[in-house]
This record gives structure tokens, sequence and C-alpha cells, in this order.
């Protein structure tokens, strides 16, 4: 049974920073390219970033410069760096995987972890 959990969350100052993770298991987590997407109040998922390997990333531009997306195939676990955190980065963040060459996210959405960003 594949599960996704994330952890990291946490109230947080605007030019804050924090570091997201997510742990996967039931999967072999080096055949997936992963993600970080987030999802606001009232607003749709969004993809953030995503990573097939260090030097293969893709980021929202909205986020560029300011997150790294890294993973550690050892551990089955993907990070996301938040640095110069802003109010609207404020959402409810989920990590997601695909196999690679695939086209689509999986349909699995673990329970998240929130992230506030408020003075």
């Amino acid at each position: 049974q594949v599960q996704h959990v994330e952890s990291g969350g946490d109230l947080v100052q605007p030019g804050g920073s924090l570091t997201l993770s997510c742990v996967v298991s039931g999967i072999i987590f080096s055949d997936y390219d992963m993600a970080w997407f987030r999802q606001a109040p009232g607003k749709q998922r969004e993809l953030v970033a995503s990573i097939q390997s260090d030097t293969d990333t893709v980021y929202l531009h909205s986020v560029k410069g300011r997150f790294t997306i890294s993973r550690d195939n050892a551990k089955s676990t993907v990070y996301l760096q938040m640095n110069s955190l802003k109010p609207e980065d404020t959402a409810v963040y989920f990590c997601n995987r695909k196999p690679r060459n695939h086209r689509n996210w999986s349909d699995y959405w673990g329970q998240g972890t929130q992230v506030t960003v408020s003075s």
C-alpha cells in the first residue's frame, strides 16, 4: 500500500524559511518523479516543483529562486526548502509521484502539511 507522509509545515513570518519533508512507502522510490503541490483556501491545487534527478527540476514561476526541491532515494524522501516566504505561499502542501516518463501524477494524496506565512 502506497503512502505519502508530509511534515514540516508551520506558522512562519514573512521572509522566513521552512523545510518540508515527504516520506513515501510502498514503491521503488527511485523509479518515480516526485513533486510538491499546494492548495490555498478557495483555490485550485497547483504544482509548485517537480524533480526527476538533482539536475532535472522544474519550478512554478512564482517560487523560482526561493524554493528548492531535492530528494534522497536511500530514504525514500523528497524535500522542499522554502526561503523568503511570502503570505501568498500560505497553503496546504502535498507531495505526489508519477512513474518515469508517464504524463499524469497520482490520484493518491496524503494529508498534506499546513504552511502559514503571517506576521
